[in-house]
Parts: C-alpha cells; sequence; structure tokens
C-alpha cells in the first residue's frame, strides 16, 4: 500500500504488509495511523537531522485492488529550506497471483509546502518530487523498484550537479519475519542510483551520491491498535553524506547517513 507507512525507517515492514493488502482487503477499506519517532530516516538518511518527528497519514484500500492514501511528517529546514513538513500523496493497483505471489504498480508524490532552494539563497526550486513504482511480492519478500519522474528531491544544475536528476531509480528488498508472541522482525536493503554527479568534487573528492542502505526493524504490538518499535539504519557513501552541509548555515555540517538508531511509539485505528 503505501512507501511510508508511519515512518520511512520502518517502510521495511509496511512494504512488506503491502504485498498482503493485494491479496485482502481489511474489514474496514479506511484505516488511520500516527506515530511518534526519535529520528525521521528515509531510504538511510535522516529527515531530521537526528530529531523526533510527529507522523500521521490515513489510507483507503479497495477489494478490486485499488488503494490509495496520504501521509504526513515533520522535517528539518536544514534540508528543506523553508518547509517544516512533508507530505505524501499516493494511489496503487495490485493482485494476487496465486497464495504466495503478488503484485503492485503505484505512484507517489512528495510535497513540500513552502520549502524552495530559493529560501537558501539558491535560484529558485521545488523540493517536491514524483515517482512511480512498482512491487513483487512472494511469501515476507518483497521486491521494489522506484523511478523518479521529476529531479529527485531538486537535485539539479542549481545544487551545482552536472545535470537534473530525473530518472533516479531506487531498488529495495524487504522481509518481514514473526517472532513469539507479539514480536516481529522486518529486515530492509536499497540502492540509490542518482543519474547525476556534482561538477565541481567536495574537498575529499566525492562527486557521486549514489549509495546504499540497510535496516533492521524489532516490532513489539501492545495490542491490536499500538505498537513500539526500534531499528538500526546504515547507509554508505560516507564520503558525500557524512559531511553534509544545512541549506540555513553552510558552516554546520551533520553526518546524515551512517549508522543511526530510532525507536517509535505507533499507532492504527
Amino acid at each position: 500500500m503505501k512507501l511510508r507507512y508511519l515512518t520511512a525507517s520502518t517502510a521495511l515492514l509496511s512494504l512488506v504488509c503491502a504485498g498482503a493488502a493485494a491479496q485482502q482487503a481489511p474489514a474496514n477499506p479506511v484505516t488511520g495511523n500516527v506515530a511518534v519517532t526519535s529520528d525521521y530516516m528515509f531510504r538511510g538518511l535522516t529527515q531530521t537531522w537526528g530529531r523526533p518527528a510527529i507522523q500521521g497519514g490515513a489510507d483507503y484500500t479497495n477489494p478490486n485492488g485499488f488503494a490509495a492514501g496520504f501521509w504526513g511528517s515533520s522535517i528539518s529546514e536544514r534540508s528543506y529550506p523553508g518547509g517544516a513538513m512533508e507530505l505524501d500523496l499516493y494511489a496503487s493497483y495490485g493482485q494476487a497471483i496465486d497464495s504466495d505471489w503478488s503484485w503492485r504498480v503505484g505512484v507517489y508524490g512528495y510535497v513540500y509546502p513552502g520549502a524552495n532552494l530559493d529560501q537558501a539563497g539558491l535560484p529558485s526550486r521545488s523540493l517536491d518530487t514524483a515517482e512511480a513504482n512498482a512491487a513483487l511480492t512472494w511469501k515476507q519478500f518483497t521486491l521494489k523498484y522506484n523511478h523518479a519522474l521529476t529531479d529527485y528531491f531538486g537535485v539539479d544544475t542549481e545544487q551545482g550537479y552536472t545535470g537534473d536528476s530525473k530518472g533516479t531509480d531506487y531498488l529495495q528488498l524487504d522481509a518481514s519475519f514473526p517472532l513469539a508472541e507479539a514480536w516481529s522482525l522486518a529486515l530492509h536493503a536499497g540502492h540509490t542510483h542518482y543519474t547525476t554527479a556534482l561538477a565541481t568534487p567536495l574537498a575529499n573528492g566525492a562527486r557521486s551520491p549514489s549509495y546504499s542502505d540497510f535496516g533492521a526493524t524489532l516490532k513489539y504490538q501492545l495490542n491490536p491498535h499500538w505498537s513500539i518499535s526500534g531499528g538500526i539504519t546504515h547507509a554508505t557513501n560516507a564520503d558525500f553524506y557524512g559531511r553534509t552541509a544545512s541549506f540555513l548555515n553552510a558552516n554546520y555540517t551533520r553526518n546524515v547517513g551512517g549508522s543511526r538508531g530510532f525507536v517509535m511509539l505507533q499507532g492504527t485505528f
């Protein structure tokens, strides 16, 4: 169903659930979700510069295989100048092939109200991004391909790259394993391939923003509506992301990737 179910760092769990949703619709076609997380991670990179985030959204699932919804999260202006919120809009369609296999295709939009590179003194450039995606699920394993239909979160010549980033793709493999009683474990691996690179390398010589990310999330279901999760993520290419400069103050840098941990309380209704 949705890529960022409650937080992108637990997308590795929700993507597997998406495959199951293609096979049977919930009794209530509309569900809501809320969450508080210690760090909002998306594809291995922090979106809040290591700070907590409040998140929530709603999903609609039709028995014919159609699904749609929206989701929002607080973010950091250091990565999205002028913006304080991310709003995701998405729709997809999928079907079961048999008892083990299912597929789903969809579109996903990331919208950042008020955010623009001109808020950081750069030429005007929206950070909004649209992707198309396709997923194939076998039992508890989901392979998903995401393809950027627009510039990838504003990356273009205005940010010092050799060209635009349309066509940037993300390939991910996710798996979910039920454990004893109310426990479950989700594992994730992904790779982001950018279609462009910096025109002028960083001081350490790094030019390419492409990288891989990995994650593991342990979840405990407190009751039918509430759960608590803890996880770790790791993103490669430390030469590029190890000293990322804030759009608000270039002298303020942070490792937005590397190895990170998070805890999250989430509810579904």
